[in-house]
C-alpha cells in the first residue's frame, strides 16, 4: 500500500469576538480615571433586564422622557410581554393614589414618549399601579417633589421705597411692575447674604 499524502490542514483563523454592547465594561483597565458610568453600566443593565427593560435609559432618564412634572410622582416599575395580548409590551408605572387620575389622563403621552426612546412601537399599553411590585416594606416610593421654598424675611421699608422709585421711571405699567419685582428680588438676595 502506498501512503497518500494528506492534504495540508487549512490555516487556523482567529474568530472575531462579537462587538461589545455600548454599556459593556472595557476589556482592559484604562489608565487614570474612568467615568463612573462605565463602571456601573453592567450592573445597571443586568438589573434593568431582570425587570424587562431592554433600554436602561428608561429608568435612568425618566424625568427627561416624561417631563419633570409627571416624573415627580411616577416611576417605571417593569415592562412585561404577554403572549395573549398580541404585539407590544406593557409598561407598568408606579404612582401614589392622589396623582393616579392625573397620570391616567397622561397615559397616551407617556406611551408616545417612551416609544420615542425605544425608537419603535415597543410599548402597546401603559398600566398604573399604586403599590410596588416588591412588597410594602421595600416598595415605598420616594418621588421627587419640589424643594420647599425658603421663607423670605420681610424687606426693610427702604428697599420697598427704592423699588417704587425704580418703577416710577417707566411709563409702561407692565415694564414698571417687572422692574419693581426685579429691584425687590435683588434687595432680597442682598439681605440673605
Amino acid at each position: 500500500m502506498t501512503d497518500t499524502p494528506t492534504p495540508p490542514s487549512p490555516p487556523k483563523t482567529r474568530r472575531r469576538k462579537p462587538a461589545a454592547a455600548e454599556d459593556a465594561p472595557p476589556r482592559r483597565r484604562m489608565r487614570g480615571f474612568e467615568p463612573a458610568a462605565t463602571l456601573i453600566a453592567p450592573q445597571l443593565r443586568r438589573s434593568a433586564e431582570s425587570r424587562g427593560f431592554a433600554v436602561a435609559r428608561l429608568l435612568t432618564d425618566w424625568p427627561e422622557i416624561v417631563g419633570a412634572q409627571t416624573a415627580a410622582h411616577t416611576r417605571p416599575v417593569k415592562v412585561s410581554h404577554s403572549r395573549t395580548q398580541g404585539l407590544g409590551a406593557t409598561l407598568t408605572i408606579l404612582t401614589d393614589g392622589a396623582h393616579a387620575p392625573l397620570v391616567q389622563m397622561e397615559l397616551p403621552r407617556i406611551r408616545e414618549r417612551v416609544n420615542a426612546v425605544y425608537g419603535f412601537n415597543a410599548i402597546a399599553r401603559v398600566t398604573i399601579t399604586q403599590t410596588a411590585a416588591q412588597g410594602f416594606a421595600e416598595g415605598q416610593a420616594e418621588f421627587l417633589h419640589r424643594p420647599p421654598t425658603p421663607c423670605a424675611a420681610p424687606l426693610p421699608p427702604e428697599a420697598a421705597a427704592a423699588a417704587e422709585a425704580v418703577a416710577a421711571r417707566f411709563d409702561d405699567p407692565k415694564l414698571a411692575d417687572s422692574m419693581r419685582r426685579l429691584a425687590l428680588a435683588r434687595a432680597a438676595r442682598a439681605a440673605r447674604r
